[in-house]
């Protein structure tokens, strides 16, 4: 199980090859034709319509409509310890969580924003029919909507269902967020709507594909992370890729205008193979920008260094399906055959 707790003909064109989405072959596939019925449940609403007063009935007809995520649920997203309906301690916990003036204030600003899912489930219908037309074996999961008190759960993948977590979807505006000192501006401006079907996508291509335990050198990280963005690229065609990769626009016309000079830091410097964890995370983790490049830079450039290579190898190997990039283990093969030299 992982936890990851979008002018004129002319302008438009040089603007679109900005972003490296006016390539050629990069037109999406037609989709329509696949079946796909995305319905969202709502155990967010239903676990705060329970009666505090006479918690146990209510668990358990809980627990019977989510017996895979209900108990995970409360372990493991909560932190509440073993899950069993009967314990007193877990009815106890629940009990306090429900009855938080702060937490009910809480769903009902998640209810009164998301009451609506339409537009997320046809979002999510679409990324699954791009899903299954690139990997045919794929069987959508189940989605399931919760609340976690603003604890980073975004979304997760348990098993044949995919959670997401709405409050951590409320808006970059949504005072309680700048209250909590773990999340630094930079995170909370992706704290929106817009990126629910990214992040969603994202732990399913992790269910799907996850990466090796031992991720090997930088290299070899950043092409993982380049598979991942290709993937996500595929199957949201029109997603802006200042989403995908969680960038600002202005970050990501950063990268693109230097290209050149971000290959040449990571050669000059020796890093490409160095497998010194501290090195790598210093690249592949979440920051606010890279130290020691220049300013304007993203966090995590690995993974547009990655993209890159990887979409220079696809564009290069038009025999090669997104299914068979995906499998591929041989990652230093990818960046050998990609030729890729900004």
């Amino acid at each position: 199980m992982r936890h990851y707790p979008t002018y004129s003909l002319l302008a438009g064109c040089l603007m679109v090859l900005l972003f490296h989405a006016c390539k050629p072959g990069s037109k999406a596939p037609d989709v329509s034709h696949i079946p796909m019925d995305v319905s969202i449940q709502r155990f967010d609403s239903a676990l705060f319509t329970l009666d505090t007063n006479n918690l146990q009935p209510g668990l358990t007809a809980l627990h019977a409509s989510y017996p895979v995520f209900m108990p995970i649920y409360i372990s493991e997203i909560m932190n509440m310890g073993a899950y069993t309906d009967s314990s007193r301690e877990i009815q106890q916990q629940v009990r306090l969580f429900l009855t938080n003036p702060d937490f009910r204030q809480l769903e009902k600003a998640v209810t009164a924003k998301f009451g609506n899912t339409t537009s997320l489930q046809t979002q999510l219908a679409q990324a699954f029919r791009y899903t299954k037309y690139y990997i045919p074996a794929f069987h959508p999961p189940k989605v399931v909507t919760f609340i976690s008190g603003i604890a980073n759960y975004g979304a997760i993948t348990i098993d044949s269902i995919l959670g997401i977590g709405l409050d951590m979807y409320m808006g970059a505006d949504f005072p309680p967020y700048a209250r909590i000192p773990d999340y630094p501006d930079y995170m909370i401006q992706r704290f929106a709507p817009e990126y629910i079907t990214t992040n969603c996508m994202q732990v399913i291509q992790q269910q799907l594909y996850p990466a090796p335990r031992n991720g090997g050198g930088l290299l070899e990280q950043m092409i993982e992370a380049g598979k991942q963005q290709y993937f996500l690229s595929k199957v949201l065609p029109q997603t802006a890729d200042s989403i995908r990769f969680g960038y600002t626009k202005d970050q990501l016309q950063w990268c693109h205008e230097n290209e050149k000079m971000i290959w040449q830091f990571f050669v000059q410097n020796n890093l490409l193979y160095s497998t010194d964890w501290q090195q790598i995370n210093h690249f592949m983790t979440d920051a606010p920008s890279t130290q020691g490049m220049p300013e304007g830079s993203p966090g995590k450039i690995g993974y547009f260094v990655g993209y890159a290579i990887v979409s220079k190898y696809m564009e290069k190997h038009t025999d090669v399906t997104l299914q068979q990039l995906m499998e591929s283990k041989n990652l230093l093969e990818i960046f050998k055959e990609s030729k890729y030299r900004p």
